[in-house]
């Protein structure tokens, strides 16, 4: 169906192209691309780059979250992954390609005369569509109750509510291929004629028997008709489904929810598959967090068929389904599997952990008088600790509470997650918005440092002062962008010099901020650069590019930038990557970077318009995000890496230096930060390691090759007496358990055990046995206990008949705690407080007494 829908429309000169990425990278608005127009807003669109053919013809993967719920459930109408064909003519005011007629035209023709369509059975509907910022009127095109297509005549621009009409007129088509392929192959389900086999094979490993055929056809008519996400659910569905066959609809339900349920795995499936070949690491943030969803959500469908073990033969399966068209799946096979196999491992970790979080949620909400929680605790517990709504459910089902999952679930929180936040799109420079329209005047600065990015010293005429800031006609010096520092240095002018602190760039003026005296308006000046501070930054800068194509390198294709900052001492490097990186992948990086440094390679700066370097170099060359403009300045360090970027670079990358990485950070889940030094500032980093080593020797008193051996000896003898004391103080807090027992009140029938104790004696480490050492040999007892320092510390253990009396640790510690000048908190049964006020530990005291009373008088 793909290759007719696109032969159609080539043999009416139309250019194919081929597919753009599914990680909308060139956006700073969106994660995914879910429509082929994407490909060309707003660049295209909006006049900035002519497109890359005129009309052209695509088949594009798109991937859509929001009527995730309605997967399978719709037999077909939804999926997360599919592919959509789009005819595209781009209309200027002085080149009209075609519009509306010949759209329709077109469209009939191939559905009538390609496929074979009757003319009355196609039906056409008119409307107004928007989307990505633009909108314009539409025609939606219905065959046999299916929607099929989307005619867009896209005319406006979207800006604060308002339509606002654009110079180019485009035609957006969209032809959902999955769905023409189903309607000509007359299938119960779009899955059927999508996935084919695979189906039976899943079918057959889940050990699910196919329903009556008749009855699977009306659940499919009748399933068109409802959307998870929006009006109704999936039992209601069946119901509607069981009253038109006279059928029960709790048996209904048992027969098709188990085929559903594997459609819903034949998509999900394919889509992680796709989005991790394209390098997608499963995180809690951007298209991570989605990823993760998709991976989590797929782990609960296959555990409801009771075939989660599956996971990855079906993967593997996916891969061999598709790899024909996409052959890079082939690629990436093993890359894919990993990277979902660290995502598996990830997630049973998460419920190994999920039930005592779990079980104090409930617990805490039923101390307030309710078990019930709500929608946005349940997403919390998603968000935060991965914990699927489905498992929360059944681990609250054990502690005999009922939680109502809205079916829409995944939606809700996908909806969340789809469009990149305000914060992550590309800003003006923070700080100076407020000059824009005061500099908005001035013809652009010409950036001297482009073309040559070696000049110390240049001379310039001032164009405008306003307070510290001056413009200049012309600068050498760089302003601060793409993570790279401003340069700093000297305006001489007049017999007089003015020290250069900071540069900034608005538009296409660049401002420089002075410390110092001021030129006039019309002065001519001599600039010089800070050129000490100007090549560490060049060296740190390249070097920056060489350790992310060896990371590429040495971890996988899934690595891409997720932020850099260059520094004259100091760099770092953000890179998407699923867990740790090893002592052994960080020298295999440093050992490959050196060795790119070592061979001396050219660097290479040059400007391309923004469709030509995407044609060359593909997506890859956005690592620092959405470059802006029509033109891109593409850097690229020979046979080694290309990026579109705007920083000063060196010329060979022998120039660089050592390249040592000093250390990694896990900065957020799926990102790890590589902290790295260049040139002189690595040599002096290897020598601190180095010194820091001779130091340990000279105090351990052996040679430097054998301080190893010697502090893991060392550390061997601390931990057993590390153990030791540790059995020691287990059985003195048995020996002060029984000795404070003996000393008990009785309090309404519980026995208190308050003392006072100072931190010589016993430190709150030491209390804390003792608590529980209390509550264990005795079920009635309640320990107050107060350790004395430099603050008084309150640790308070309450025994499990104690708690049936209704007597809570945390009420003693936050009154008790309030006589020492503080407070407490804690859990029912054990609870912590304390205060600066260690003369008011006799009160404190006192006060629990008088809690433990009242409690149990209630």
């Amino acid at each position: 169906m793909r290759e007719a829908f696109l032969s159609f429309f080539e043999k009416r000169g139309h250019t194919r192209i081929k597919p753009y990425l599914l990680v909308a990278r060139w956006r700073d608005d969106l994660y995914f691309t879910n429509a082929s127009i994407i490909d060309f807003q707003p660049y295209v669109t909006e006049g900035i780059i002519p497109p890359p053919a005129n009309p052209l013809v695509i088949s594009q993967p798109c991937v859509r979250f929001p009527d995730i719920e309605s997967v399978g459930s719709t037999f077909g109408r939804h999926l997360t992954i599919f592919e959509m064909g789009g005819h595209h003519a781009f209309n200027y005011p002085d080149k009209q390609i075609y519009w509306k007629d010949q759209t329709v035209r077109y469209h009939h023709e191939f559905v009538t005369k390609t496929l074979g369509v009757k003319d009355e059975e196609v039906i056409y509907k008119e409307g107004v569509w928007s989307g990505g910022g633009n909108a314009g009127p539409d025609v939606e095109s219905i065959v046999r109750g299916l929607e099929v297509a989307t005619l867009v005549f896209m005319k406006y621009k979207v800006i604060n509510g308002e339509f606002v009409e654009l110079p180019i007129r485009t035609v957006d088509t969209g032809y959902g291929i999955e769905r023409f392929t189903w309607l000509s192959q007359g299938c119960i389900s779009g899955f059927e004629a999508i996935y084919g086999d695979l189906l039976d094979k899943i079918r057959k490993m889940a050990g699910i028997e196919l329903p009556d055929g008749r009855l699977l056809a009306e659940a499919s008519r009748v399933s068109g008709l409802i959307s998870i996400s929006k009006t109704s659910s999936r039992a209601e569905n069946w119901r509607r489904v069981a009253s038109r066959i006279g059928a029960d609809p709790q048996e209904l339900s048992e027969l098709i929810d188990p085929i559903v349920n594997i459609y819903a795995v034949a998509d999900h499936t394919k889509c992680l598959t796709f989005l991790l070949a394209e390098g997608v690491v499963p995180s809690n943030v951007r298209e991570g967090y989605l990823t993760r969803l998709l991976i989590r959500r797929t782990c609960r469908l296959l555990r409801n068929l009771s075939i989660e073990d599956r996971l990855f033969d079906i993967v593997e399966m996916q891969i061999s389904l598709w790899s024909r068209d996409f052959p890079h799946l082939k690629e990436l096979q093993d890359e894919i599997l990993e990277l979902l196999s660290i995502e598996r491992e990830k997630y049973e970790q998460t419920l190994s952990r999920g039930h005592n979080l779990v079980k104090r949620i409930i617990q805490e909400r039923r101390s307030r008088g309710t078990a019930e929680i709500p929608l946005e605790e349940l997403v919390e517990l998603y968000d935060s600790h991965g914990l699927t709504p489905e498992v929360v459910s059944e681990m609250a089902e054990a502690e005999g509470v009922e939680i109502h999952i809205p079916e829409n679930f995944y939606s809700y929180v996908a909806e969340k997650h789809m469009a990149a936040p305000e914060g992550e799109r590309t800003p003006l420079t923070e700080g100076i918005e407020d000059v824009k329209e005061e500099f908005s005047d001035l013809p652009e600065t010409e950036r001297l440092y482009y073309k040559d990015a070696y000049i110390k010293e240049f001379k310039a005429k001032v164009l405008r002062v306003s307070g510290k800031r001056v413009v200049l006609d012309r600068t050498a010096f760089y302003p601060e962008g793409g993570g790279q520092p401003a340069d700093q240095g000297y305006l001489e002018f007049n017999g007089k010099q003015s020290r250069v602190t900071d540069v900034q760039k608005v538009g296409g003026v660049i401002i420089h901020f002075l410390e110092g005296p001021v030129p006039k308006e019309g002065d001519e000046v001599t600039g010089r650069i800070d050129w000490e501070r100007r090549i560490s930054l060049m060296r740190n800068h390249t070097a920056t590019h060489i350790v992310m194509g060896a990371a590429r390198r040495i971890l996988g294709e899934h690595v891409w930038q997720a932020g850099a900052q260059k520094g004259i001492d100091r760099s770092r490097l953000d890179i998407s990557h699923p867990k740790r990186l090893s002592f052994q992948e960080i020298k295999e990086i440093e050992n490959l970077a050196n060795r790119v440094v070592m061979e001396n390679r050219s660097v290479e700066t040059f400007w391309l318009p923004r469709e030509e370097a995407e044609r060359n170099y593909g997506f890859r060359i956005y690592q620092g995000g959405v470059v802006p403009g029509r033109e891109i300045r593409i850097v690229k360090v020979e046979d080694w890496d290309v990026e579109a970027c705007g920083g000063t670079h060196c010329r060979l990358t022998g120039e660089i230096g050592l390249i040592k990485i000093i250390r990694t950070e896990r900065i957020q889940d799926g990102v790890e930060r590589l902290i790295f030094s260049v040139g002189e500032s690595a040599v002096k980093a290897v020598q601190e390691t180095e010194g820091r080593i001779l130091r340990i020797a000279e105090i351990l008193e052996v040679q430097p090759e054998k301080v190893e051996r010697t502090v893991n000896n060392v550390v061997s003898e601390w931990r057993e007496l590390r153990r030791e004391r540790e059995r020691l103080a287990d059985r003195l807090a048995v020996y002060l358990a029984e000795n404070y027992l003996s000393d008990a009140e009785d309090v309404a029938g519980v026995k208190v055990i308050s003392k006072i104790v100072n931190a010589e004696e016993a430190d709150v480490d030491l209390l804390i046995k003792v608590s529980a050492e209390i509550i264990k040999q005795e079920r009635k007892a309640v320990s107050v206990l107060i350790c004395i320092d430099k603050n008084a510390r309150l640790v308070v253990n309450v025994g499990e008949e104690a708690l049936k009396l209704g007597v809570d640790a945390r009420e003693i510690a936050r009154e008790a705690g309030s006589k020492l000048g503080g407070g407490g908190s804690g859990k029912p049964n054990f609870a912590q407080g304390g205060g600066t006020r260690i003369e008011g530990a006799g009160e404190a005291l006192k006060k629990a007494k008088d809690v433990i009373l009242r409690s149990v008088k209630e």
